[in-house]
């Protein structure tokens, strides 16, 4: 009898047993997806504040979950970028492009070629980001910058006038008139200014408040 209860104990232990087991590895997934967000939010924090080791720290156990995480390898190179490690920021960008293509990892690479003087490459590494994504301002405007480098006058005005084109605010027109200066295009940057002037809005002044006329009873 005694051996009896004991099985039928022991069968029961085993069916409870094997449903935590299944309980814990269903809860397993909603834990790591907690972790890794607790560790996003610690790594902006960081690197908002300045924080970098903890930033980094907390990417790279990001990466060691999910090894093929492209946006935490983009935030890496963000942060090694910040801190002038610009082989590692490079390595870190050309790893996430490998994972997830994408025109703001080219972009990246060619910000940290064109930092560290490598304008050749800086240029290759734009032109490939606007292949992708050439509907950006930005992007023709770090591409312009580059071609300047490298004294092609030609490719940085057309890069700046297909900015404009894009975005026509007056940032961008500035951007345009000074290069038609620095060209010998004196009209053409007279013009812009012009036009950027015209579109910039001045405050609206307050409205005065009249103040009731007092009544002398």
């Amino acid at each position: 009898m005694i051996g009896l209860l004991l099985i039928t104990a022991l069968g029961f232990w085993v069916i409870f047993s094997k449903q935590s087991v299944s309980e814990i590895r269903a809860d397993l997934p909603v834990k790591i997806s907690e972790k890794l967000d607790q560790l996003w939010v610690i790594a902006q924090d960081s690197i908002r504040e300045k924080k970098y080791l903890r930033a980094e720290k907390a990417l790279l156990t990001i990466l060691r979950v999910d090894e093929r995480n492209a946006t935490a390898y983009n935030r890496l190179g963000i942060l090694y970028a910040r801190q002038q490690s610009y082989k590692d920021a490079i390595e870190c960008f050309e790893i996430a492009q490998s994972l997830e293509p994408s025109a703001s990892s080219l972009h990246n690479v060619g910000l940290i070629y064109y930092e560290t003087e490598d304008y050749a490459k800086a240029a290759l590494a734009f032109e490939q980001a606007l292949d992708m994504e050439e509907g950006v301002s930005a992007r023709h405007i770090a591409y312009a910058k580059v071609q300047e480098r490298l004294g092609s006058e030609k490719k940085m005005i057309t890069a700046l006038e297909r900015a404009v084109e894009i975005d026509p605010i007056p940032q961008t027109l500035t951007i345009l008139a000074d290069a038609y200066e620095r060209t010998g295009q004196d009209d053409l940057a007279l013009n812009l200014r012009e036009k950027a002037a015209k579109l910039i809005i001045p405050p609206s002044q307050p409205k005065r408040v009249r103040q009731p006329r007092r009544v002398i009873m």
